[in-house]
């Protein structure tokens, strides 16, 4: 029976914020890296939907408009064949970012393996780590030299001129920018699989791969993404060094760096030539960097106890 009174229902208990919703609130609170955020979202988005506007075609030439400054036609400016700078630092951008992500997914990819298995198997653990030494003393930019000069040809008539040096330049960055994100993946499995859940998971009897797939891997990913942000501004600075030495992309294949390689004689005519395309490095380099601040200290684990 009821007494006529009113029963009010219990609250449901408030449900516990998901680990990405605590992730952005605490990123958003890093100044630097939600700067860096819109910054890189504005360069992507420049680079991939500008052509859309912009419908100049990049290697077009026009010897009549060469050395123009800036205007409503051309926004950058031209060269001294009548390239419209605009729609070449457009079409390098897309290049340039291409190869940034590509490198550093390879990077990762090699860095992230590689640390895991040093980690978690201490037998491989001194060889591994001694190959990374090795990595680690070699010369990069020399080394990066030498492999371009010996392959480039060999690539270029395998798979086109623009497709072959686009998978050297990837693949080279690629393995030789991998070793920080095993070092730092391998601190970080050395400390997680001394934990209460790692041990019951060996106790229940889970094979080794699974342990490493369904244990170690989702507790590593916040390292590997502080490296990943740093790995796209590392391969981007990598490859406008190559383009700037001239061992990078063909000149109909522009990329920032060759940008600025094919400018540097023109500093006194069109100094735009190499202001926009170093501008636009320089941006991407530091809004990725922010981006990665942001992302380290949201990942703090003091911070997300908050």
């Amino acid at each position: 029976m009821t007494d006529g009174t009113t029963l009010e229902t219990a609250p449901e208990p408030q449900r516990s914020q998901s680990f990405a919703a605590q992730l952005w609130g605490q990123f958003r609170r890093h100044t630097g890296g939600v700067i860096g955020l819109i910054v890189f979202v504005f360069i992507v988005a420049a680079v991939y939907l500008g052509p859309l506007i912009h419908t100049v075609d990049p290697n077009k030439l026009n010897i009549r408009d060469k050395n123009q400054g800036p205007s409503w036609v051309h926004p950058f400016g031209t060269d001294n064949l009548g390239h419209d700078l605009f729609a070449q630092v457009l079409a390098g951008g897309q290049i340039s970012l291409a190869v940034g992500i590509t490198a550093m997914l390879i990077a990762l990819i090699v860095g992230t393996v590689v640390g895991m298995l040093a980690g978690y198997f201490k037998s491989i653990d001194g060889i591994l780590m001694r190959i990374t030494d090795l990595f680690l003393a070699l010369p990069i930019l020399p080394l990066l030299l030498v492999i371009t000069m010996l392959f480039r040809d060999t690539l270029r008539s395998a798979f086109g001129p623009n497709t072959g040096i686009f998978l050297l330049i990837v693949v080279v960055i690629g393995i030789t920018s991998w070793m920080h994100t095993a070092r730092i993946v391998r601190g970080d499995v050395l400390t997680i699989k001394s934990q209460e859940f790692v041990l019951a998971a060996k106790s229940s009897g889970m094979r080794e791969y699974r342990i490493l797939l369904k244990h170690i891997l989702p507790n590593v990913l916040s390292s590997v993404m502080v490296s990943a942000t740093l790995g796209i501004a590392s391969a981007i600075i990598t490859e406008s060094a190559l383009s700037f030495l001239g061992l990078g992309f063909p000149s109909d294949f522009p990329t920032w760096g060759r940008l600025l390689y094919d400018g540097v004689n023109f500093l006194q005519i069109t100094p735009a030539r190499a202001i926009w395309p170093g501008l636009a490095i320089s941006l991407t380099v530091l809004s990725v960097n922010y981006i990665g601040d942001g992302i380290r200290d949201a990942l703090d684990p003091r911070s997300l106890k908050r």
